[in-house]
């Protein structure tokens, strides 16, 4: 699935700016439409991650082997109104995050050293668009700051801060308060306590004239860029100018704690376990396992299409998910056509395809060693190219009720398969 390209088959999901189109085409020819002006965003990323607790940055620590930093790149890279995206790291990771660029092939990222403060680095970003010879930063209309292990941002939300800075100068998120806010005297003893109503938590994204922000940073004080946090607040102290502040969804939580990488994990994972593609050859077996298997498979989107045409590029960027019937263990082999199709679109750089390889056994006979290590050696070898390859065997049965229940098992085993994309099972020949 291309990143300018964006299937009419995709649907808004809970995270909304995972995977590339998820907005639909309608939301992105209204922001085409009305962002008639440059747009660039500056992504802070050089803190330490010391609540992480962990010695890697939270901002690269790897989700199914991809960091951090980059879901929250392409959350940005995929809209086409939004031009250059500069990432401001801290010194000794500059190369660490051009690696990552390349890796995954990030077209409109621009990566410069930070500073010793979030506000210094921050400032670093912004003077990235002050050079008159780089082409690929331009002076922006308006430039949206945001946090880089804040990935889940959805582009409706991105547009109402775009164009609200256009017309206010400023703009921000914000979120209802969760807890009270207390203030405490130097004793430790409460001194009084904030109305929780009346307050909201300032959230990223922000956006911003350009030269409303950086002309604040030029004039802010060294107070300000040791201690301070707040961009809004420079805006409006240095510039006189009051941000629009627009609720945000639930959705812009911000990767903190150890505890909030699984939780990452688990949402990309829910997303990326929403449809599936279902191969089947022309046998009449294996077209009535396929429907039957649509069928259980009821809380996601599938497809039934002929082997014939599971070498073509239509289907297999609609979706990561493939279930491949076959009636014949010879074929495992075929799994590597798939493979390089998977390569020819470069469909497993982002996220990691799962292959499920169900066999469908006429004989009740079991899948011998030989092709048993066959198999497992494939999976060995596509999972180096991101492809996750399972199996799974199922005895066919003219008994109505051990079919059924045969297809739920199937069912049951292909879900889970697909939703946890444990590496760790790929290989195995499991048992319907």
């Amino acid at each position: 699935m291309q990143q300018e390209r964006c299937s009419s088959s995709d649907r808004p999901l809970s995270p909304g700016c995972l995977l590339e189109c998820d907005a639909g085409r309608s939301a992105v020819r209204l922001g085409c439409a009305a962002v008639d002006f440059p747009v660039a965003v500056v992504l802070p990323a050089g803190g330490s991650g010391e609540r992480m607790g962990l010695a890697t940055p939270k901002q690269f620590c790897a989700i199914l082997n991809r960091p951090l930093i980059s879901y929250t790149i392409q959350a940005f890279e995929r809209l086409s109104w939004i031009g250059t995206v500069v990432v401001v790291v801290a010194k000794e990771n500059h190369d660490l995050m051009l690696n990552i660029v390349q890796k995954f092939n990030h077209t409109k990222v621009k990566v410069v050293s930070g500073g010793s403060t979030r506000h210094r680095s921050i400032f670093n970003g912004l003077q990235a668009f002050c050079s008159t010879t780089d082409s690929l930063t331009p002076k922006p209309k308006v430039v949206i700051i945001h946090d880089a292990v804040r990935p889940f941002v959805e582009e409706d939300l991105l547009l109402k801060i775009t164009l609200a800075a256009k017309e206010q100068g400023a703009s921000g998120a914000i979120r209802p308060l969760v807890s009270t806010v207390i203030a405490t005297t130097s004793e430790g003893y409460l001194d009084h306590s904030l109305e929780r109503a009346k307050y909201r938590a300032s959230e990223m994204p922000q956006g911003f004239l350009y030269d409303i922000i950086f002309q604040a940073y030029q004039r802010c004080s060294e107070f300000d860029f040791e201690f301070g946090t707040e961009c809004l607040h420079l805006a409006l102290q240095y510039c006189g100018t009051n941000a629009k502040l627009i609720e945000g969804p639930p959705t812009l939580w911000k990767v903190t704690y150890k505890r909030d990488l699984a939780a990452a994990e688990a949402i990309i994972k829910e997303t990326l376990s929403t449809s599936a593609c279902i191969i089947a050859g022309a046998e009449a077996e294996a077209v009535e396992l396929a429907k039957a298997l649509q069928k259980n498979l009821n809380t996601m989107e599938t497809d039934v299409i002929p082997r014939a045409k599971q070498s073509n590029t239509e289907y297999l960027s609609k979706t990561r998910n493939f279930i491949h019937i076959s009636m014949a263990a010879s074929n495992f082999l075929g799994a590597l056509d798939m493979v390089k199709c998977f390569e020819d679109i470069d469909h497993t750089r982002l996220y990691p395809v799962v292959v499920v390889w169900v066999q469908l056994n006429m004989t009740k006979q079991s899948v011998d060693s030989q092709k048993t290590d066959e198999f497992r050696s494939l999976a060995s070898e596509v999972i180096q190219g991101n492809v996750l390859l399972y199996g799974i065997q199922i005895d066919h049965t003219k008994v109505p009720e051990q079919w059924e229940r045969s297809v739920d098992r199937l069912a049951q085993i292909t879900f889970t398969l697909i939703r946890d994309r444990n590496a760790t099972l790929t290989g195995q020949l499991l048992h319907a």
